[in-house]
């Protein structure tokens, strides 16, 4: 049963100003409060529903999320960073395109064929709803394409995860289903340092054959572009901007890395496109044998589009003196 309007239970418009969220709360909550309405199953619930649209509308940062997502932002389905889940599959979408595909058995071996995102599902969650179908097989996909291979063995089942670079570089685990057919959820395990269309082997999880063996599950990754880092092989880039003070005095400026931010020295008298090696801040070797792979941070100096009076007067002076000087 969908759960009912946050506005439409305290009866107010969803421009209403703060105080008017207080006032209708505290209404109704005097109307349906347990401790007038005793042993009133009906009056707890009301109670119930009020306070629960009240915690949220009352809340500046819920209130946000929730004119922006709705429920979905609190039932879990969105994860714990609503704006980031969205962000996430708002990049999926565009990566993909919007016209559907179909899914297709290859005739030469009976090995099926699906694709579908590995993205923040939870164990409950079926990735291919009702598209998912053993015998006539079919599916509904996000993209552009039909993603078919040449499966190894008939009991074999393929499939693709899409995942984020960041994903990708430093690992991270997948739920997945396959559908109330194939048995409960899989939590598949992308290890650190995987590159776009290397695939995962889990034995033992495709069909069972004729002879009562099962065949194995294949998943191909696909990363998807990030929009801060490039990475080539173990090394990535990403271009900083730093201020013009800095890049003539040198100084102290801080980056972003696939790990966290670092900060680095840079050198007096840097120009724009110098670029920066940051040792070992790259992809993960794969299976953690050899060195990570680096980053290398290209410079943009960045020049304020307005600044003050006195600055003004010190780049005159400045100025002045390199003109004497050259």
């Amino acid at each position: 049963m969908a759960k009912k309007d946050y506005y439409d239970i305290l009866g107010i418009q969803k421009n209403a100003k703060e105080q008017e969220i207080k006032s209708a709360y505290r209404k109704l909550a005097k109307k349906w409060h347990p401790d007038s309405n005793p042993n009133d199953k009906k009056a707890e619930a009301l109670f119930k529903e009020i306070t629960e649209a009240y915690n949220v509308l009352s809340d500046a940062e819920k209130k946000r999320l929730y004119d922006k997502y709705g429920h979905a932002a609190f039932d879990g389905s969105m994860g714990n960073d609503p704006d980031a889940f969205a962000k996430e599959q708002e990049r999926y979408r565009q990566y993909y395109g919007s016209r559907q595909g179909s899914g297709r058995r290859n005739p030469a071996d009976g090995g099926a064929t699906w694709h579908f995102s590995g993205n923040g599902f939870s164990d409950d969650d079926d990735l291919f709803g009702s598209f998912f179908r053993h015998g006539g097989f079919g599916f509904e996909a996000g993209g552009d394409e039909d993603y078919v291979f040449d499966a190894p063995g008939s009991n074999d089942l393929l499939g693709e995860i899409t995942i984020t670079l960041r994903e990708a570089a430093l690992g991270c685990e997948k739920v997945i289903s396959l559908g109330a057919e194939s048995g409960p959820a899989l939590a598949v395990k992308i290890p650190a340092g995987i590159e776009e269309g290397q695939s995962i082997r889990l034995a033992g999880k495709g069909n069972v054959g004729r002879n009562g063996r099962k065949g194995d599950l294949l998943i191909k990754i696909h990363v998807l572009a990030d929009q801060i880092f490039t990475r080539q092989g173990k090394d990535v880039y990403v271009t900083e901007q730093v201020p013009y003070v800095t890049a003539i005095l040198g100084g102290e400026a801080e980056f972003r890395t696939l790990y966290g931010k670092v900060k680095c020295k840079v050198p007096a008298g840097s120009q724009s496109g110098t670029k920066m090696r940051l040792r070992g801040k790259g992809i993960p070797a794969a299976k953690g044998k050899g060195e990570n792979g680096d980053e290398y941070v290209t410079l943009e100096i960045s020049v304020p589009k307005t600044v003050s009076e006195k600055e003004k007067e010190l780049l005159r002076q400045l100025r002045d003196i390199s003109g004497k000087s050259a």
